[in-house]
């Protein structure tokens, strides 16, 4: 049961690839810190709080597939208070992002992908459900207004 988010950017292509998968770009409206090394088996690691790194990161996290410019799947760690449900080696979730040119802008998609039936999983599930909207939210603002805010200070 994947979780399922999407957003028109109007935007090109290019610059919304950019967006995911270059350190600077990220940094601007998804965490105040990132580590991005774009290639398969690479870091996708984003610091939510980079004085502890440790916390609220996703921390040793890699990039699964890079079909660019369309599709980028990553290994995720939800926030600290999660860490039971999905921050360990054994059940980290996925996520997928897909792109596709519009006429108007670009169409990103987020498929989050690993959840469980347990009721700790599906409040994870649910919590990250307004996460993904907030955070597609600031990458609209970002790229549309340059007005991107990090999401989930």
């Amino acid at each position: 049961m994947s979780l399922v988010s999407q957003i028109v950017v109007n935007s090109n292509l290019e610059l919304v690839w950019k967006a995911w998968t270059e350190a600077d770009r990220l940094s601007e409206w998804f965490a105040p810190e990132v580590l991005v090394e774009l290639k398969e088996g690479g870091k996708y690691e984003l610091y939510f709080d980079p004085i502890n790194k440790r916390s609220m990161s996703t921390a040793g996290c890699k990039i699964l597939r890079i079909e660019a410019p369309h599709t980028l799947v990553f290994e995720w760690k939800g926030p600290d208070p999660f860490t039971e449900v999905m921050n360990k080696p054994a059940n980290l979730t996925q996520i997928e992002v897909k792109l596709k040119a519009l006429s108007d802008g670009t169409l990103v998609t987020i498929c989050h992908s690993g959840w469980t039936e347990s009721e700790p999983s599906q409040t994870a599930r649910s919590w990250h459900e307004q996460a993904w909207a907030q955070m597609l939210s600031s990458l609209k603002s970002k790229l549309e207004a340059g007005q991107g805010i990090l999401c989930c200070q």
